[in-house]
Order: structure tokens, then C-alpha cells, then sequence
């Protein structure tokens, strides 16, 4: 039986670039979850009698809030409901379901790379038609609507079983439980060459795939172990944890310092990857080599051709703004289109569905193409394994020689995680007010707050980073970013191009360190945020 039940707005579910991410203990409390929910179907149109998506990565709350989800799209009047086992997805196949079943939207329970657990973080992100996640008018409708909310719409059926594959239904709603790999695992099959992959793993090379206690855990299994032959205990912590297993799953050389210990040093496997949270990003390693985001978004694009789905070349590649220019160069060569976004992923929607580009990426370890509308950790890896089995060399080989080809750029990010909030902006506003004085100074000649001009829908969005831009092309950019739940993280990202081959050697920190003592020093950030250095460099 439906129910409408009275409620109480609240006054902070503003919507970041990845949806709603708060405490999981904030989004226990009473009615705070369900006024969200209502708020986001408030704000649809025409969705009675249509699909609805939903699963997420496995943390905590994960399953309490399937049941509250299912049982509110019971009440607003959806007609079916495709759901993972267990309401699992990682983000990325739930992009593919929606295109795939032609569903209205979907609803991803996630927080991406933040810490899971009873004190940890929780999120949940709407994705439209298109498979990618909503744009700023339809976050910010949500918004508005969670600040007048007074009721909401729920049925009152018990918990629904979601851990066997089949269908049910609930006052009207068809619930349809599936396997949350499958389609996944057929969608890569199409875009790459699974039997030569398959051959070069025969031939004796080794990989390590860390599922981080997250999401990907049973996609790499599958794909890895089980498609392509890989070694049984290729995937390392494998089984998605409702904690991640107390770590943080975050693919960088902190968070997986175990699988990049055992790679990079040369005595592991020849090959090295891992994926966050909820399934989205990737890192690439191998013997002796870390490969950037930045980089990893280049050469892919420098060599999609090898993979199956993209031999007939690519339409063009766009990056954030934080991303280094190395994509640029590949698009320059190449003669396709080339954009500069925002960061956040709803930027790149517009592009790839007018078909101006094919691949794209963040510096925040996000690569991914027109397959889907969203970042996507295991397609990544798949394209690098897809490369490295056709030019039939190693990891470091292929970087080497893209930097030989194209120039290096050296690139760092820093991230200051839980400044507080007043610091931040007091360090961002501070550098706003001096940028027309900064022109001019130690060989800057572009001082700006970044703005966009969406090429497809004419959209105009602000406020999206200070860059700094040297004469030399070298670039110091400084953002707040929207990923985490407690008090602000600023990153500060740094830049230098480098096309002598003779001198593109160098460790990261020393080639960039006269930029980093002055990025530090131009923004006060030891006045403003009292650090002294970052919580996390990559």
C-alpha cells in the first residue's frame, strides 16, 4: 500500500558534481534520505509506467537506502525497476544498463573514492536517459525542492530480496534483479580484442588487478580471471566491503601503495591496475613507471586505434581544465577536435552525444569514451591491456616512446584535504582579487578564473579554477573540489612542458619544484591554510 508520509525540509542537499555526498550518519537521519529521493522525482517529468535504474558500490547503507529507493519509485508511479544482485553496480555498467534497456534514469548509490563504514561517506548521484549523470539545471531543481519538501511517497511493503537474480513486484513495480557483471562483461567483448588480450596473457605476462575491497572486485574477476585467463588471485581484495576494508579506495600511490610497491619496483607483475569505490577511475602501472592521468588519457588517445571498437580512429578527445595539455598534442597530431571542461563528468555528456568527441578524461584518475556516459576504471585497464598486446611492449616502453613522440609534461597534483572551508575560500578569493596583477610577473601571461561555453547547448559555467599560464606553456591551476564531505579540499595542480627527450628523465617533484615553491607562495597558502605540505601528492 502507498503511504504519503509529512516531513521537514532540509537545508543542505545542494548537489556536488557527483551528486549528494554527506556522512552516512546524516543520511540516517530521520526523513533525510526519503526528502532527497521525493525531492529528485519532484523534479522528473513523464516517468510513470517507465525503467528506473539502481545499484551502487556496496558501502554501507548501501542496502537500506535500495530498499527505501525501490519502494519510493513504487509510490511516484515507475514501472519497473532494474537492479543489480545484491543492489550492486558499479557506476559505470549502471551507465550501460540505462542506454542499454533504453530506462528513464537511474539512481547510483555511491561516494565514489571516499571512506565507507558506519562513520564514513555516503552519496546518491541521478543519471538520465543518456546514461550520464544529471546537469546543473536538474541538480539544482532538485535542490530547490528539498527546501520547500513537505511530504513524501512511499510504499510500505517489506524489504524486497535482492540477492538472487529473477523478478518480483511491489504495489505495481516490476522489480528485476540481474546478474550487475554481465552486460558489462558484453559491452567490453564488443569494444575489445578479448583473444589477442587472451594471447599475450598466455605468452606468460602477469598483472595485478586491486579491486580495493570495492566495487570492481567481481568485474575483474570475471573479465580478468575469467575471460581472458589471467591467474587466479590476479584480483587482489577482491570482494566488495561494506568498509572497503577499513581502506580508503582511491587509486593513487597512497591508497594503493601495496599493488604499486609490487609493480613499480620491478620485481612483480609486468602489469599493475586498480579502481575506486564505485568503478569509475583507475590506476595504471608497470615495471619502473607510473602512468599520469594525464598521460594515460594521451596515449590512449594516441593509440585507441589498436582497440577493436575504436579502429576506425577517434572524433576527437576532450580533458578538464586541471588535466594536462597532453591530450592536446595528441589531437593536434591527429587533426580531430580537442576541448577543454569543466571538471566533472556531465561535461563530456554533451560532446560525446553530439559525436564531436570519442574519448576523454580527469587528472583525477577518470578515463573513459562514448561506450558509456560516465568514467570507467575497467575499460581503461582494458584499453592499455588491448595496447600493450598489439605493439607488443611494456608499459614503460610505450610511455617513453609517446613522450619521444609528442614531449613530456610534467605534472603533479597536491591535494590539502579538510582545510577548513573559511580558509579555502579565503585563499581562492585572495587570488581573485589579484590576478590583473599577476600578468606580467615571472613570465605569467594569463591569469584567469576558468569559464566554459558549451559548444552544444551554449551554456555558460564559471568559477571553475584559477590558472595561472606561464609563457613557456606551463600552467599552475588552483580549484576547490566538490568530492569530499568534511570541510574543503584544495588542490593545486602544476605544469611544465618538456620536448628535449634528453631532459624528460626527471622525477616530477624536481622538475616542477621551482613551480611549487611559487604556487604556494603566490596564494598565501601557508597564511591561509597553516600546511605546510600536502595530505597527498600525485
Amino acid at each position: 500500500m502507498i503511504k504519503t508520509v509529512s516531513t521537514n525540509p532540509f537545508t543542505d542537499q545542494r548537489p556536488g558534481t557527483s551528486g549528494l555526498r554527506k556522512k552516512v550518519t546524516v543520511f540516517e537521519q530521520e526523513n533525510y534520505t526519503e526528502n532527497f529521493i521525493q525531492s529528485l522525482f519532484n523534479v522528473l517529468e513523464g516517468f510513470n509506467g517507465k525503467t528506473l535504474v539502481l545499484g551502487g558500490d556496496g558501502r554501507f547503507y548501501n542496502d537500506r537506502v535500495a530498499q527505501i529507493a525501490i519502494r519510493m519509485a513504487a509510490a511516484n508511479g515507475f514501472g519497473r525497476v532494474i537492479v543489480g544482485r545484491g543492489g550492486l553496480l558499479s557506476t559505470p555498467a549502471a551507465s550501460n544498463i540505462i542506454r542499454k534497456y533504453g530506462a528513464y534514469g537511474g539512481i547510483i548509490l555511491s561516494a565514489s573514492h571516499n571512506m565507507g563504514g558506519p562513520t564514513g561517506d555516503f552519496g546518491i548521484k541521478y543519471n538520465g536517459g543518456n546514461g550520464g549523470p544529471a546537469p546543473e539545471k536538474i541538480t539544482e531543481a532538485i535542490f530547490a525542492q528539498s527546501k520547500t519538501i513537505s511530504s513524501y511517497k512511499i510504499s510500505d511493503a517489506p524489504d524486497i530480496y535482492l540477492n538472487t537474480i529473477g523478478s518480483s513486484t511491489v504495489d505495481g513495480l516490476t522489480i528485476e534483479v540481474i546478474d550487475p557483471v554481465a552486460d558489462y562483461a558484453t559491452l567490453m567483448q564488443s569494444l575489445f580484442d578479448f583473444d589477442l588480450i587472451r594471447t599475450l596473457i598466455k605468452s606468460g605476462f602477469t598483472m595485478k588487478f586491486d579491486g580495493m575491497s570495492a566495487i570492481t572486485g567481481p568485474y575483474g574477476t570475471r573479465i580478468f580471471e575469467d575471460l581472458l585467463g589471467a591467474a587466479k588471485g590476479t584480483v587482489m581484495s577482491g570482494v566488495p566491503l561494506p568498509d572497503f576494508g577499513g581502506h580508503h579506495p582511491d587509486p593513487n600511490l597512497v591508497h594503493a601503495k601495496e599493488l604499486c610497491d609490487l609493480v613499480i619496483g620491478g620485481k612483480g607483475p609486468d602489469f599493475g591496475a586498480a579502481s575506486d569505490g564505485d568503478g569509475d577511475r583507475n590506476l595504471i602501472v608497470g615495471k619502473g613507471i607510473y602512468v599520469t592521468p594525464s598521460d594515460s588519457l594521451a596515449i590512449i588517445a594516441a593509440n585507441a586505434i589498436c582497440a577493436l571498437g575504436y579502429s576506425k580512429g577517434i572524433a576527437g578527445v576532450a580533458r578538464s581544465m586541471p588535466t594536462s595539455c597532453a591530450a592536446d598534442r595528441v589531437a593536434q597530431k591527429l587533426k580531430i577536435n580537442q576541448f577543454e571542461t569543466p571538471t566533472g563528468w556531465k561535461f563530456f555528456g554533451n560532446l560525446l552525444d553530439a559525436g564531436l568527441i570519442t574519448v576523454c578524461g580527469e587528472e583525477s584518475f577518470g578515463t573513459g569514451s562514448n561506450h558509456v556516459r560516465e568514467k570507467d576504471g575497467v575499460w581503461a585497464v582494458l584499453m592499455w591491456l588491448n595496447i600493450l598486446a598489439h605493439r607488443k611492449q611494456s608499459v614503460h616502453s610505450i610511455v617513453l616512446s609517446h613522450w619521444a613522440e609528442y614531449g613530456r609534461n610534467y605534472y603533479t597534483r597536491h591535494d590539502y584535504e579538510e582545510v577548513s572551508t573559511d580558509a579555502a575560500n579565503g585563499l581562492m578569493n585572495g587570488l581573485r582579487g589579484k590576478l590583473p596583477t599577476l600578468i606580467g610577473q615571472n613570465n605569467i601571461v594569463k591569469a584567469d578564473d576558468f569559464s566554459y561555453d558549451d559548444p552544444v547547448d551554449g551554456s555558460r559555467t564559471e568559477g571553475q579554477g584559477i590558472r595561472l599560464i606561464f609563457e613557456n606553456g606551463s600552467r599552475i591551476i588552483y580549484r576547490l573540489s566538490g568530492t569530499g564531505t568534511s570541510g574543503a579540499t584544495l588542490r593545486i595542480y602544476i605544469e611544465s612542458y618538456e620536448a628535449d627527450n634528453s631532459k624528460q628523465g626527471l622525477d616530477s617533484q624536481t622538475a616542477l619544484a621551482s613551480l611549487i615553491t611559487m604556487a604556494s607562495n603566490v596564494s598565501d597558502l601557508g597564511k591561509f591554510t597553516g600546511r605546510t605540505s600536502p595530505t597527498v601528492i600525485t
